[in-house]
C-alpha cells in the first residue's frame, strides 16, 4: 500500500510540472445552501470538476457572499467546519478528501534507505500518514479530526463518552487501553474519557464488567470526539466473581484499591447461600473479620470503627443482619463497591483505615426489569421502573427473612426459644434533567429484632437518605451537590414479672452537606476540590424503668453535638506517559459543641473521682473543644512496562468519633463517642508501595503490596470497665499508640473455563499503652497484639465451567487464630477461689480454616424469554470444621473450666434460586 501511494505522489509531482495552476477568481453568493449545490455552482462558473463522495457532506448547509475571490478561498471557508480537505490537481480538476490531505511532494529523505529501521522525526516536520485499507470489515478505520499541512503537532486529544447500547446510560470505570503504546485511561461516573494519542493509527480496546469487549481502529489527524456504545452481556460465566476492570489495577494511580461488581458474586458459596457483598470483600487481601458471625470489618490492622462505609454518600454505622452473619446491603440494587485501603481520595475523611464506597444502580429508563431470589433464610426482590422513558426511573429493592425456623433446628434449648427477624428496603429515583444535569435521590431502611431469652428483646435500625445533584457547568468544570443524612439506633427491652423491667435506647444522627468540584484543566492536570460539613447529634443512652415493680432507676446520659468540616483539593498530574502523580490536601476541623457538662481532672494523674476538680457547664452551641489538622494524601504510579507498574503512596487521616466496646468483636450494642475535652481524636499515617502486573492480554492480574501504619490516640478500655450508660466514660478508657504492617499478595485469573483468585496477607496489628501509673498501663507498657491481629490470612476462590450452563465453585479460607487472654493460675482466699490472668492477648485460639463448595446451574441462554434463571446449590463448611468463635472460662464447683463457642460447626447445605427479568 505504501509503495502504491509513493508512486501516486511521484505521478502527481510529475504531472504538476506540466500543469499550470492558475488562481481563478469568481463571484458567488449563497445562503443556507447544501455544499453539493455550491460545488455545482463553482463548476458552472469555472472549468473545474469536483471528485467526491456525497455521504461526506451529511446534509450540511453553508452561507457566503464572495466578490472576485479565488476558488481556494471559497473552498477553505466552506470546508472550515467540516472534515473535508481539497486538492487542486490540475487546471480543471479538484479532488476532495475526508479527513486526510493529498501530498504532491515527499518529505526530505523519505526514499533514502537508512541503516537503522527507524529514525526520530523532528517535531516540526509533517509527514504523510499511511495505513492499510485491506482489513476486515469489523475493523474498519475510524478517522478522527481533519488533517492540515499547517499543523505541526504530533499528539492530539481524543475525547468521548461510553454508553450502554440498550439503555443509553453512561458506563463508569470502562478501561480504555491503546494497544502497544502504553497509554490507558478509564471513564468517570458520567462515562466520559480523554486520551492523548499520537498522529496516525491507534488501536483502542474498550472493556468493562458485564459488557462485551470492543476494539476500534482510530486514525488520528487532529483533536476529535468518539462516542462508543458497549453491548451488555447477560449471565456469562467467563467472568470472575470479583473482577476489576481490565488494566485498572495497573493504570490507576492510587494504591490499595479493591473493586467488587455485585452482579458477579453469584457463584461464590457463602453461608446459607445468600449473596453478600462485604463477605466477598473479606476474601481479598488486607480485609478480614474478627471471627465467623462477627459484624466488624478490619482493614490493614485497623479497628472496626475505623472504616467509613458509604451507601450513595450516606454513612452506614452497622451494615449487618442476624448477629453479623449477613450484610444489610442488597446485591441486586448495588452497582459497584470501591474499597480504598491505601491512598484514600481527599473527598473522604473521618476514618483511619478504609472507605467502602458503595453505589446504588440507576434504574432502567427504557423498560421495566427486575431480579429476584428465594433462599432458605430470606427472599430478595428488586425492580427497575421507567418513570419518564429515557429520562427518569425508580429502583426499589426489598429483602426479608423467615429465619426463625433455622433457630428451631439448633440443638441448644435456649436458642430454640429465641427469635430473630430482619428486613431492609432501598429506593432510588434517577432523573436526567438534560445533557448537563441529573439528580439522584436514595432512601434506605434496615431493621433487626432478636430475642435470645423470653424476657428480653433487642432491636437496631439504620436509616439513610441522600440527594446528589450532578451538573456540568462547562466543558471542563463539573459540580456535585450532596446532602446526606444517616441514623443508627438500638433498643433493649427487658421485662421480668418479679423485678419489673427497663427500656434502654441509644442513637446517633448525622447530616452532611458536600460541594464537590472537578476541573479538567488539560490532559496533564485534573483537579478535584470542594468543601464538606457534617453535624453530629448523639444520644449516648438512656434507661427507663418499665412496670410498677421495676427495680431499675431512670438514667439519662447528656446528649452530645459536634460539627466536623473540611476543605479538600487534589491534582492528578500526568508528568509523562509513564509517570503520574496524585497530590492531595485535606484540612479537617472538629468543633465539640454544647449543651454539655465536661469534667476537668488534675493534669498528669489518672482520671478518676479522686482527681476530679470541677464540672464545667456549656450552653447550647457553645464551643467545648476544637481539634483539626492537615491531612496529606500522595500517590504515584510509574509504568515499568505497558502492563507493569510500580505504585507508592502516603496518607494521613484524622478520626473524631470512636466506638466504645469491651467486646472482642463488634456488637449491635456498641456505642459511638465524640471527641471532647477528655478524649482526643485518633490520627494515623500510612505509607504503602506495590507492584502490579497483567499477563497474557489481561488474563492474569498479579499484585504485591506492602504497608506500614502508625496510630496515635487509639482507644482501649481498662480491665473490668463498664462502658454502657457511664456518665464518666473518660475514666474507663485509655488512649495510646498503635502500629500495623504487612504485605498483600493477589493473583487473579479473569477469563477461561477456570477463573478465580488466590490471596494471601501477612500482617501484624499491635497496640501500646504506657504510663507511669499502673492503672493506665497494659502489659507493662509493651506492644501487644490487638483483638483482631491475625498474622496469616489465606483465601482461594475458584470457578470452573463444566459447560456453558454448568459450573462448580470453591471457596477456601485459612486464618491464624485471633488473640485471647487466658487464666494462668488460681488461688484461694478465705475459702473463695480466684483466678489470675495472663498478659492481655498473650495467647491465641486455634487457627480457623473452612472449605465451601457449590454447583451452579444457569438457565438456557435464549434471549427472548421472560426471565433468565440461576440455581446455586452449595455446602458451607463442607469439612464440618468446628471453628472456635470464642473461648471463655467459667468457675464451677470442680474449678475453672474452659469452653469454646462456635457458630457453624457442621456442613450447612443450601439451595438458592435466582431469576432476572
Amino acid at each position: 500500500m505504501k509503495n502504491i501511494l509513493v508512486i501516486l505522489l511521484v505521478f502527481f509531482s510529475f504531472q504538476n510540472c506540466f500543469s499550470q495552476k492558475t488562481s481563478k477568481k469568481i463571484s458567488l453568493s449563497f445562503n443556507n445552501s447544501p455544499i453539493e449545490v455550491v460545488l455545482k455552482d463553482i463548476e458552472n462558473l469555472t472549468d473545474y470538476t469536483f471528485f467526491y463522495i456525497r455521504d461526506w457532506f451529511e446534509d450540511k448547509v453553508v452561507s457566503g457572499d464572495y466578490k472576485n475571490v479565488s476558488v481556494e478561498e471559497i473552498l477553505t471557508n466552506i470546508f472550515s467546519q467540516t472534515s473535508i480537505n481539497f486538492y487542486i490537481h490540475t487546471k480543471n480538476s479538484i479532488i476532495l478528501t475526508n479527513n486526510s490531505v493529498i501530498y504532491d511532494t515527499l518529505p526530505n529523505g523519505f526514499l533514502v534507505r537508512k541503516e537503522k529501521e527507524e529514525t526520530k522525526t523532528e517535531e516540526n516536520t509533517l509527514i504523510p500518514v499511511f495505513y492499510d485499507e485491506g482489513i476486515p470489515q469489523e475493523e474498519k478505520i475510524i478517522k478522527i479530526g481533519k488533517a492540515s499541512k499547517s499543523i505541526k503537532r504530533r499528539r492530539f486529544i481524543l475525547k468521548g463518552r461510553v454508553l450502554n447500547e440498550l439503555t443509553k446510560d453512561p458506563i463508569r470505570n470502562v478501561a480504555i487501553v491503546v494497544k502497544g503504546k502504553g497509554i490507558a485511561t478509564t471513564t468517570n461516573k458520567d462515562g466520559d474519557y480523554s486520551l492523548s494519542l499520537p498522529l496516525g493509527i491507534n488501536q483502542l480496546e474498550f472493556s468493562a464488567i458485564g459488557n462485551k469487549k470492543t476494539n476500534k481502529r482510530v486514525l488520528i489527524y487532529n483533536n476529535g470526539k468518539l462516542n462508543i456504545e458497549l453491548q451488555e452481556i447477560f449471565e456469562t460465566l467467563d467472568e470472575v466473581v470479583v473482577r476489576a476492570n481490565s488494566d485498572v489495577n495497573v493504570v490507576k494511580t492510587i494504591t490499595g484499591l479493591s473493586q467488587i461488581n455485585p452482579g458477579k458474586i453469584k457463584t461464590i458459596p457463602l453461608v446459607l447461600g445468600e449473596l453478600d457483598i462485604l463477605k466477598v470483600a473479606t476474601t481479598l487481601p488486607g480485609i478480614s473479620t474478627a471471627g465467623e458471625g462477627s459484624s466488624g470489618y478490619h482493614v490493614r490492622g485497623g479497628k472496626a470503627d475505623q472504616n467509613l462505609i458509604l451507601l450513595d454518600n450516606s454513612v452506614i454505622y452497622n451494615p449487618t443482619h442476624f448477629f453479623g452473619i449477613f450484610t444489610s446491603l442488597n446485591p441486586f440494587t448495588s452497582s459497584s463497591v470501591d474499597i480504598y485501603k491505601g491512598s484514600i481520595p481527599v473527598e473522604f475523611g473521618g476514618r483511619l483505615s478504609s472507605v467502602f464506597d458503595i453505589s446504588t444502580k440507576d434504574g432502567n429508563t427504557q423498560k421495566f426489569s427486575g431480579e429476584a431470589s428465594v433462599g432458605p433464610v430470606m427472599s430478595n426482590l428488586a425492580v427497575e421502573i421507567p418513570v419518564v422513558k429515557g429520562k427518569s426511573s425508580l429502583l426499589v429493592g426489598a429483602r426479608s427473612t423467615y429465619s426463625d425456623w433455622v433457630l428451631k433446628l439448633l440443638d441448644s434449648e435456649s436458642l430454640k426459644k429465641s427469635e430473630a427477624s430482619f428486613y431492609d428496603l432501598v429506593a432510588k429515583y434517577y432523573h436526567k434533567i438534560n445533557e448537563n444535569n441529573a439528580v439522584r435521590v436514595t432512601g434506605y431502611l434496615s431493621k433487626d429484632k432478636f430475642r435470645v431469652t423470653s424476657d428480653s428483646l433487642y432491636s437496631y435500625t439504620n436509616k439513610l437518605a441522600s440527594i446528589n445533584w450532578e451538573s456540568k457547568l462547562t466543558k471542563k468544570n463539573r459540580l456535585n451537590v450532596i446532602l446526606a443524612n444517616s441514623y443508627y439506633g438500638f433498643n433493649i427491652n427487658f421485662e421480668k414479672e418479679t423485678s419489673g423491667g427497663f427500656d434502654l435506647g441509644y442513637n446517633i444522627d448525622e447530616t452532611e452537606l458536600k460541594l464537590k468540584f472537578k476541573y479538567l484543566m488539560n490532559d496533564s492536570h485534573k483537579f478535584d476540590y470542594g468543601v464538606a460539613t457534617k453535624l453530629y447529634r448523639v444520644n449516648p443512652g438512656n434507661i427507663n424503668p418499665v412496670g410498677q415493680n421495676s427495680t431499675y432507676s431512670k438514667i439519662d446520659i447528656p446528649k452530645e453535638k459536634a460539627l466536623e468540616s473540611a476543605f479538600f483539593v487534589s491534582d492528578n498530574i500526568k508528568i509523562n506517559e509513564k509517570l503520574q502523580l496524585d497530590l492531595g490536601l485535606r484540612y479537617s476541623s472538629f468543633l465539640s459543641l454544647g449543651p454539655s457538662t465536661q469534667r476537668i481532672y488534675t493534669e498528669g494523674v489518672p482520671k478518676n473521682i479522686g482527681t476530679l476538680e470541677e464540672e464545667r457547664e456549656f450552653g447550647d452551641n457553645d464551643l467545648v473543644k476544637s481539634y483539626g489538622g492537615l491531612e496529606t494524601r500522595i500517590s504515584a504510579r510509574y509504568f515499568l512496562a505497558d502492563d507493569f507498574s510500580l505504585k507508592a503512596g502516603y496518607s494521613k487521616n484524622y478520626q473524631y468519633i470512636h466506638t466504645l466496646s469491651n467486646n472482642t468483636t463488634a456488637s449491635p450494642t456498641d456505642t459511638w463517642k465524640l471527641s471532647d475535652l477528655n478524649i482526643k481524636p485518633q490520627v494515623s499515617e500510612q505509607i504503602s508501595a506495590g507492584l502490579y502486573r497483567n499477563l497474557n492480554d489481561d488474563m492474569y492480574e498479579i499484585s504485591f503490596e506492602g504497608y506500614y501504619k502508625k496510630l496515635q490516640n487509639t482507644l482501649d478500655y481498662k480491665t473490668g470497665a463498664k462502658l454502657l450508660l457511664n456518665k464518666t466514660i473518660e475514666t474507663k478508657v485509655l488512649q495510646g499508640e498503635g502500629r500495623s504492617y504487612g504485605v498483600e499478595f493477589l493473583v487473579k485469573k479473569t477469563t477461561g473455563r477456570l477463573n478465580g483468585w488466590l490471596g494471601y496477607t501477612y500482617s501484624r496489628s499491635l497496640n501500646k499503652f504506657e504510663s507511669e501509673f499502673s492503672s493506665e498501663t497494659i502489659n507493662n507498657g509493651n506492644y501487644f497484639s490487638s483483638n483482631y491481629d491475625k498474622p496469616n490470612d489465606f483465601s482461594l476462590v475458584l470457578n470452573y465451567k463444566l459447560t456453558k450452563r454448568y459450573s462448580v465453585s470453591l471457596n477456601g479460607i485459612y486464618q491464624t487464630g485471633r488473640p485471647v487472654t487466658f487464666p494462668t493460675a488460681k488461688y484461694s482466699y478465705n475459702n473463695v477461689e480466684f483466678v489470675t490472668y495472663s498478659e492481655r492477648n498473650k495467647f491465641r485460639i486455634p487457627d480457623y480454616y473452612r472449605l465451601d463448595l457449590s454447583f451452579n446451574i444457569e438457565g438456557n441462554h435464549k434471549i427472548k424469554k421472560f426471565a433468565h434463571s440461576f440455581w446455586n446449590i452449595s455446602i458451607y463448611n463442607v469439612l464440618g470444621r468446628n471453628n472456635p468463635y470464642s473461648v471463655f472460662f467459667v468457675s464451677e464447683e470442680a474449678g475453672v473450666r474452659a469452653y469454646q463457642s462456635s457458630i457453624f460447626s457442621m456442613p450447612v447445605p443450601t439451595i438458592t434460586y435466582n431469576f432476572k427479568f
